[in-house]
């Protein structure tokens, strides 16, 4: 992923007023490892339910202002992001809501899918075995995930763009 500035973040949000987008934290840019990202993803640091994800469509960083159930999974069953496919224990995975932009969101559309809790997708898919024998595999399948974890991402901020 190409780096991102705090001005890129603020003006790619696609579905957000002026008000919220002032009152959105950011993560500290300057530890992000951007060559290990898909996209940029965060919880909003103050607890709410709110969550961010930035990426690139082309020469552009596209945005949106993502919304937590308040409520989990059922604990003790698997649940998969639908973003990275990565399983894992149901608290961890959540169902993350978006208002769609421009008129269908001032209209209150919106689209949901499950997310991993933390956005952290491009850090479950470079999670790898430790078994030797498979190391020679892992650059591939990384490459391979990655690919898929882009598509995805870009999948689901276009839904958000589209009028209903």
């Amino acid at each position: 992923m190409k780096p991102l500035t705090a001005d890129q973040i603020a003006a790619s949000i696609i579905n957000a007023d002026p008000a919220e987008i002032d009152r959105m934290e950011l993560p500290g840019l300057h530890e992000v490892v951007w060559e290990d990202r898909e996209f940029l993803g965060w919880r909003d640091p103050q607890g709410s339910l709110r969550g961010y994800l930035v990426h690139w469509v082309d020469d552009r960083p596209v945005g949106v202002v993502l919304r937590a159930a308040s409520s989990t999974l059922r604990p003790g069953i698997g649940a998969m992001c639908s973003l990275c496919h990565t399983p894992q224990p149901a608290t961890q995975v959540l169902m993350f809501s978006a208002r769609r932009g421009g008129r269908a969101g001032r209209d209150g559309n919106s689209i949901g899918t499950y997310i991993c809790a933390d956005l952290a997708c491009s850090i479950m898919i470079r999670i790898f075995p430790g078994m030797s024998e498979m190391r020679l595999m892992r650059d591939e399948l990384i490459a391979r995930r990655s690919a898929g974890l882009a598509q995805r991402v870009g999948a689901f901020t276009a839904r958000i763009l589209e009028t209903v």
